[in-house]
């Protein structure tokens, strides 16, 4: 078996960026995602990302994706389960197979928070979606809702306004959060109705969603209910290395993305080092970080054999 120098386990901004830099550095590397895009590929409009303009999630991811098959670093979409290092060397257990590395840069991101309320799990995929863009279309001329309050959701609510006749962004604050912009467009549009102060405690409905309830009594007859309340870090195989954790649950990491595991390294929204601002390009400027001090590591460690000698 093949021991690659660094596997890179996920395959979002962070993950293919590394990629990249690891092929111009000339190591030999390989990235495992089950999902290539990550969750970058499924926001509606990206309009902070330099030389593009307004591109959506998608075609940008794709441009990342089609960047990295360029350089024919392989590619290996399947999950990983587990990882152990013996003798400075890694593995890492895969669905039905095994990769072995010199170094792991663990990039895999963030899931989707749940609400955890009664009938989410229930009406998951018949009225209750995490995904805007990939819902959205089925809810022309309909009511919506939208649990949350930050960019993601307001995000989400412009989007649903284009397509739904009117849109209920609930959110358990007094005021929303995040970029004024996208902020301005929600409360300016006279589609989206702002329930600010509130909670959802139930999701409603027979064999399709049909209502949510509210923690003060109201009861709201909605179609559909868009969850859109931030995301917990993929902390992909940390506990199976001993790699230090952060109290929010974040990958513990240095300015060079160095964690406490010697041949550890991670990048990307998974980590400590965004300090919650988790960015495309953010995540991409980690990933390409992360190599480098890899690449550095390994010449030190070249140098250092030599001397010995």
């Amino acid at each position: 078996m093949d021991v690659f120098d660094v596997a890179i386990l996920g395959g979002g901004p962070a993950g293919i960026s590394a990629g990249i830099y690891a092929a111009r550095f000339k190591l030999n590397a390989v990235v495992i995602s089950n999902s290539l895009g990550g969750t970058a590929q499924t926001a509606h409009l990206i309009e902070n990302y330099p030389g593009f303009g307004v591109i959506s999630g998608f075609e940008l991811m794709q441009k990342f994706k089609d960047h990295l098959k360029s350089f024919e670093i392989p590619v290996i979409e399947k999950h990983v389960y587990s990882a152990s290092k013996e003798n400075d060397i890694f593995t890492i257990k895969l669905t039905d197979e095994e990769v072995k590395a010199k170094c792991i840069l663990i990039a895999t991101g963030t899931k989707r928070r749940k609400l955890g309320v009664p009938g989410e799990a229930q009406f998951y995929g018949k009225g209750v979606s995490y995904c805007v863009t990939c819902d959205a279309f089925f809810y022309r001329d309909k009511t919506v809702a939208v649990v949350g309050g930050s960019d993601a959701a307001n995000m989400a609510a412009i989007l649903l306004a284009s397509m739904a006749k009117k849109v209920y962004v609930i959110y358990r604050k007094e005021k929303l959060r995040g970029e004024l912009v996208w902020i301005e467009r929600v409360i300016t549009n006279p589609k989206i109705e702002v329930l600010y102060n509130s909670n959802v405690v139930e999701i409603t409905g027979k064999e399709f969603v049909e209502g949510v309830k509210l923690e003060d009594g109201r009861e709201i007859s909605v179609d559909g209910v868009f969850v859109e309340i931030g995301s917990i870090p993929e902390c992909c195989c940390a506990n199976d290395l001993g790699i230090e954790i952060t109290q929010k649950g974040y990958i513990q990491v240095d300015a060079s993305q160095k964690t406490n595991v010697d041949g550890v390294y991670a990048a990307g929204d998974v980590t400590s080092g965004s300090n919650g601002f988790q960015q495309i390009v953010t995540a991409a400027s980690e990933g390409v970080i992360a190599i480098k001090s890899i690449f550095d590591d390994m010449e030190k460690s070249k140098v250092t054999l030599w001397k010995k000698e």
